[in-house]
């Protein structure tokens, strides 16, 4: 926390000293606004809808200036500071173009609403204005082939923007929208159609930080190949993405983990318990074609299908309180309602 007033410092004598006082207003604002206002999607750090944290992360740095690599590269923090809770543990600086991966103690599943949320360091200048740094983020279920969140910036690109602030409502599906303490967050369900993902087993999210020149050279771009303008260039230790924290909504039981690895079972069923009016299966490719069955503690069996790949859903909505069973093939396990 003693660098981030120091940061703040030093952007606030940029402005005395005529980097120039630029505002950035909501002309083509469309997207959720700031974290103090109605519609807002920016959930607080003490929020009880976090099931977990990250629990390692990966950094590989990016240069204080891109355009200048003999500046050296980004140092403030390392990976452990983006472990655990948002605010307790400082932040990790990428630098221009750094990447940062992160891991849980277990995945997390496409289920209701958001699934994880993102923790960065940006503050208010003039509310609804923020100094704000982004970053694209990434998702992967094998931790080699990710797949990005489609980002969008309304933000003008005509005018480089100084260390003034900007208006969140014009940015959307990029990590750091929201101010210090606030997670942006995102949802599996955009990416459910990816070829190659398991949107519901998600083992590695992976942030990549936005270079903000509007330079040709060195700009990196939104889904529609329009440059994304934030603070550039951040010539300090702490320059680009400031990562706080990865917060987990929606998490694989751990229960669910342990009967697929320990107990030998080919198949797994989560969340379990289960408060959701839908379940996640995923079955090995030897159960594939599979009758599965589910059946109550007397053993009459409430619904049969054929399992038709691995990742299957099964709705539970009219389903009471309770225990229940599933078998697909000749194995079974226990699901609860709750």
């Amino acid at each position: 926390m003693k660098f981030q007033v120091s940061k703040q410092w030093r952007i606030l004598l940029a402005l005395f000293k005529g980097l120039g006082v630029f505002f950035c207003f909501s002309v083509n604002a469309q997207f959720a606004p700031a974290a103090d206002m109605i519609g807002t999607t920016a959930i607080s750090k003490d929020s009880a809808v976090f099931v977990e944290w990250a629990n390692a992360c990966v950094i590989q740095r990016g240069y204080l200036d891109i355009a200048t690599p003999d500046s050296g590269y980004a140092s403030y923090g390392d990976g452990n500071s983006a472990v655990g809770m948002a605010g307790q543990n400082g932040f990790v600086s990428l630098g221009d173009g750094g990447i940062a991966t992160i891991t849980f103690q277990n995945p997390i599943y496409n289920g209701p609403g958001f699934d994880f949320a993102v923790f960065e360091n940006g503050f208010y200048t003039a509310s609804p204005l923020a100094f704000l740094e982004f970053a694209f983020v990434e998702v992967s279920s094998n931790g080699n082939n990710f797949f990005r969140f489609p980002a969008t910036s309304n933000i003008q690109d005509t005018s480089q923007i100084p260390m003034t602030g900007v208006d969140c409502s014009l940015v959307n599906n990029l990590a750091g929208k929201y101010v210090f303490g606030y997670g942006t967050p995102f949802d599996l369900e955009e990416l459910k159609n990816e070829i190659g993902l398991d949107v519901n087993r998600i083992t590695h999210v992976r942030l990549i930080d936005v270079v903000g020149s509007i330079n040709n050279q060195y700009a990196t771009s939104d889904q529609f190949n329009h440059r994304i303008n934030d603070p550039y260039p951040t010539p300090f230790p702490s320059s680009g993405f400031d990562l706080d924290a990865v917060g987990v909504i929606n998490q694989v039981s751990p229960s669910s983990v342990e009967e697929f690895s320990v107990f030998g079972l080919q198949f797994t069923v989560y969340p379990n318990p289960a408060s959701t009016d839908i379940v996640n299966i995923k079955v090995s490719e030897e159960l594939v074609g599979s009758k599965l069955n589910v059946f109550d503690v007397t053993g009459k069996i409430l619904n049969k299908a054929q399992i038709q790949s691995q990742y299957s859903i099964l709705s539970t909505q009219y389903y009471s309180k309770g225990i229940y069973f599933l078998s697909i093939g000749n194995q079974t396990t226990k699901l609860i309602i709750e």
